[in-house]
Parts: C-alpha cells; structure tokens; sequence
C-alpha cells in the first residue's frame, strides 16, 4: 500500500461502529451502482445476534412469521449443532423485500460486514430485483405487510378457535407446500360476460343437437351411455378447471368442509410456498451474482487503497471457504457446490467477453471479444433461471475445470458407462444433462388433481406423471394423502401414470378414517 494511504482505509481494525458501517456502505455502494451498474432496492441493515440468527434460520428467514411447532424444532436442532460447533452461521441473512432487509451478525469483524454487506445489500438485492422470476412470481414491496397480517390473523385463530385446531391445518397445509405453487402464468378469469357467453352457447348448441327420439329409447349398450358420461366428465373438469396443479389451492377454493378461517390458513402456507418458489430455481445464479458482486466490489475497493492487506485476506479466506469444491471422492462432497458453480460462470462469462480463445468464439459467437462484460451478466441475470443459464452460457473452458463428465447408471445394469467425455459432442451432453438437473419442475413430482363430482361421491382424484420411472416413497406418499384428506373431508386415491406410454403404474387411496 502507497505511503499516506492509511488514511484512506474505510477501517483500520477487525471493531466495527455504525460509523463505520456507513462510511463503508457509501463506499461500497458508488462501485455497485457506478462501475457495476446495479439496479437495487433501497437497503435496510440491521444487526442481529447469533440467537437471533438462528431463530431467523427456524423460521423460513422470515423477518416476521407465525408460530408452529416445527420452526421450535428446527430451532433446537441448529442451536444443538452451532453450540457443539458442528455447524456456522451464515454471517447474513438477505429478505426479497422493499426495502431489502439484510440481517447483519454482530459477532462479525469489520472485513466481514463490508464483505456481506456487498453480497447481500447489493448482489442479492440486484438479482431479487430484475430477475423475471421475482418479478413475475413475488411482490417484493408487499410481502413484509402481507407477513405481518399473516401472523396477527393465525393469533387470532389460535386464541378464538384453539392452538390444536389451528396446528392440524398447519401441519396439513406444511405437508403440501411443495404441491402448492403455480409452476406456470394462469391465464386471466373470464370476466361475467364472458362466462354468460359461454353457457348461452352451450345451450344452443345442445338445442340443436337435440333429438326427442332419444327420449323413447331403452337403454342401449352401443356405447352412448359412455359418451353421455364422458361428456359429462369433461364439462366437470372444465367446470373446475382440471387439471390443476396447484393442490393447495384447489382444495382452498373447493373443499366442501373447510371453514373460512381455514382456507385462509391454506392460503397463506400457499403464498409463502410461491414466494420462496423463484429462489429454489435460481440458487445458482442468485449465489452466484452475490459472489461476483462481492469479489469484484472488494478488490476494486482493495486497488483504490480502501481496504488493508490483513483485511483483504480475512476477505479471501472467507470466500474462498464459499468456493470450495470438492472433489467426488472428498468425504465432504456434497455435490455441486452452487456458490461455485455460479461464481465460476459468472468469471467466465467475463474472460469470453474480454479475453476469448479460439473455441470461446465457437461456442459464444454473440459475446466473445465484445468487452461487454457487465452489459452480458446484467442481461443473464435478468432473465435466466439456473436450467436456462448453464445450457446458455456453460463453457467446455469451465466444463475442464470442474472435470465433469456424464455417467449412464441404469438400475438394471451391473456396470456404469462413461457416457461423455472432453470432446465436441461430449460438452453438449454433459451441459444438457447438467442444466436438466436443475429444472425443478423436472425434478419435483408432478402431481395433480384430475377429476373429482362434487354432486355425487366427492372421490378426489389425483395422478402423478411419473417420470424416468422414478416412485413416491410409499411411506411418505401415504402420509402426504393423509394430509389431502384431512383437508378434503372424502376419500382420496393417487394414481402414477407413465409420462411417455401412459400405463398405470400404481394406484392407491386412504381409508376412511373415524372422525
């Protein structure tokens, strides 16, 4: 560091005081919006203890949430590990709100505050912001009041109506939360004159077509009873709009047993679960434009002579602690480490804009040598999910470095073929079955209400399409439905269908039960 530039440090030691947290804020924040050309919500820092950071990690990471057992249990299971010293905390915690809420440890030092605040503050808040997902799917500027009337109302419920009463909906509602998000944009309600439009036609074309002949004839087995059904069938679903794969909802909008206060409880698991549904599509890129923010904003800041060489390093090694990959064969191997990955493409990305090789021109024609690094992340931020951007901008450069190559491992066979390796054909299969394997809509059960007659027997019918010939656990399956016809009062049955040949594969249902 040049000489007199130590009064150029934003810090000089490890304490930390609001002050200085400002002092290094501003700082952090010309880079963000002037050289990075971030877009971010207005930012809210708060200082939170490690008691306080766990209870958040409980509870969702929900600044305010209701009560329920389950966020106590969770509670007590990481305090258990924190306190034996088998598990960290993270040193923040970031809300997809407006303004963006970021949790601060105060166990932290001051290397480590400046470090979080850039990822989250700024990289975070960038991606929360602009990504179609979030915008399509969350209502950043609502969610903190939408919480809020969220918890006074369960109160609410819990003192009118018992705390039991309002667990076993919980529990109910908990259980189904992953089949209680839209998956795709519905399209818009038809409006009253819209639907009277329809029935009118419907009723005349069922004057044209009708014949009073039909009326004195017996009954017939040529099939026109089955039409009749059929029909009947399909103006039921179309009725209900089946299918339909939002389970929460369908059975918040139709249960028959439900009281309001109990579909309103449904409701609000639902828009939790559609809330935190974008992040669980985009882990990659979201840790991975945070990462890239930090690492970037930290050594500009180190090259104006804002931060000190011990600082720096205490930086270095916190992130390079984030990066970590291991190897296949490391007892720590997890799998593929999202904050690696999404780091290590978002670096790429930025040697093929300024530095290309040879087969970067190949393979990334529209931006190798362009320069416009920033411009290209900023884009791939906004409108990539984590399947779309590793099938986009996965690189055979990055696909060396992580060494990865594609297996065929079928149950049946007793060996594993290398399917793909280094060459031309071998990268496109290895980024398409990498990509494949962070489509969450591939990945999560596709289960969905088929059909069900409200006027007659009420048997709720649901199907899963199942995919690669992968089950339910029966266990949990059959809990699960439990759960389904606690909420819908009637019987439930669960059918798996092949998704490419349509056999049937299982079928099963819950019993009655005494209530």
């Amino acid at each position: 560091m040049p000489k007199g530039a130590a009064s150029n440090l934003l810090f000089h030691n490890s304490d930390w005081n609001f002050e200085t947290l400002s002092r290094t804020y501003d700082a952090i924040e010309t880079i963000a919006l002037d050289e990075l050309h971030l877009d971010v919500y207005p930012n809210q820092l708060e200082i939170i203890s490690s008691e306080q950071m766990l209870d958040a990690y409980s509870s969702v990471g929900m600044p305010l949430m209701y009560q329920h057992w389950s966020f106590g249990k969770r509670f007590v299971f990481e305090e258990h590990l924190y306190r034996k010293g088998r598990r960290g905390l993270a040193y923040e915690l970031v809300i997809n709100s407006n303004p963006c809420i970021t949790y601060l440890m105060e166990e932290n030092t001051m290397a480590m505050q400046a470090l979080v605040t850039a990822h989250a503050a700024f990289g975070h808040n960038h991606f929360f912001k602009n990504n179609y997902l979030f915008q399509q799917w969350t209502d950043a500027s609502a969610i903190l009041s939408y919480m809020e009337f969220a918890k006074k109302y369960i109160t609410k419920c819990e003192e009118r109506y018992g705390t039991s009463e309002v667990e076993v909906i919980l529990d109910s509602a908990h259980a189904l939360m992953d089949q209680g998000v839209f998956r795709y944009r519905r399209p818009p309600r038809l409006s009253s004159e819209k639907e009277r439009e329809r029935a009118r036609e419907r009723l005349e074309y069922e004057e044209q077509t009708y014949s009073d002949l039909w009326r004195t004839l017996p009954p017939s087995s040529d099939g026109h009873d089955s039409k009749e059904a059929e029909r009947d069938a399909s103006e039921r679903k179309k009725a209900l709009n089946l299918p339909e794969e939002n389970l929460l909802y369908f059975l918040e909008k139709t249960s028959l047993i439900l009281e309001p206060w109990q579909r309103e409880l449904l409701r609000i698991v639902r828009v939790i679960a559609q809330y935190f549904y974008p992040q669980r599509q985009t882990k990659v890129m979201n840790e991975g434009c945070a990462t890239f923010v930090h690492y970037t904003i930290m050594n500009r800041l180190f090259d104006q002579g804002r931060i000190s060489e011990g600082s720096m390093l205490e930086m270095l090694h916190s992130h390079s602690n984030v990066v970590f990959q291991p190897s296949f064969d490391d007892p720590r191997f997890p799998g593929i480490n999202p904050y690696a990955l999404g780091f290590a493409m978002m670096q790429d990305i930025q040697r093929v804009c300024t530095d290309p090789t040879s087969e970067d021109r190949d393979w990334f024609p529209e931006i190798a040598g362009s320069g416009r690094w920033r411009e290209t992340l900023i884009d791939a931020w906004a409108n990539h999910r984590d399947e779309s951007f590793i099938l986009q901008y996965l690189s055979p450069a990055l696909i060396r470095k992580f060494r990865l190559f594609l297996l065929t491992d079928e149950a049946g066979d007793n060996y594993c073929e290398v399917a793909s390796i280094h060459n031309e054909r071998g990268y496109e299969t290895i980024r398409t079955a990498l990509a494949r394997s962070y489509d969450v809509a591939a990945n999560q059960s596709d289960i969905q209400v088929v059909d069900v007659d409200l006027l007659g027997d009420r048997h709720l019918r649901l199907q899963h399409n199942v995919k690669n010939g992968i089950l339910l656990d029966e266990a949990s399956r059959d809990a699960t439905l439990r759960h389904v016809r606690h909420l819908w009062g009637y019987d439930v049955s669960l059918a798996g269908i092949d998704a490419e040949t349509d056999d049937v594969l299982y079928e099963c249902s819950t019993a009655p039960t005494s209530e």
